[in-house]
């Protein structure tokens, strides 16, 4: 998939309700899910405990964090979308998550994500992006929101 390239306001308000693009696809390890446990000291079983997760787990393996499937998003998104021109990017929020799908270790995920919106804060970009996070081979996705960025271009 290519990249879209963005440099400013207008470059954006052209892609308002369309989609924007999809990245590849990340296959989520158990070694991911480990080191994600232990940054985040959330050592539950269901997560880093294989035999377990096997034979007492609803889903018949471990899953990966919730937050560590949102903690990719940065990844992902740069994949889709390259905003140029910048003297500065916020992460400003996330609206409306819902985790809807549990990822098993060793699938893999990718982002699809389509503007919502745009609006010029006397010069700060606040960008809405409808996101999901895709699970190859499921339905469901992982999970759906909205992200809020606010770029300050040059």
């Amino acid at each position: 998939m290519s990249q879209l390239r963005i440099g400013s306001f207008e470059d954006f308000e052209k892609f308002i309700g369309l989609e924007l693009g999809l990245s590849d696809y990340h296959k989520i390890t158990q070694e991911q899910i480990n080191q994600f446990a232990t940054a985040t000291l959330d050592h539950q079983w269901i997560h880093t405990d294989p035999e377990r997760a096997k034979a007492e787990g609803a889903f018949g393996d471990t899953i990966a964090h919730g937050y560590l499937t949102l903690s990719i998003v940065p990844y992902l998104w740069g994949q889709i979308v390259k905003v140029e021109n910048l003297k500065m990017m916020v992460n400003y929020g996330i609206e409306h998550l819902r985790f809807a799908h549990p990822v098993l270790v060793n699938n893999e995920v990718r982002l699809n994500a389509n503007l919502k919106s745009v609006v010029n804060l006397r010069g700060t970009i606040k960008a809405e992006v409808n996101v999901k996070l895709e699970i190859k081979d499921q339905k469901k996705p992982a999970f759906t929101g909205v992200l809020v960025f606010l770029y300050h271009f040059q």
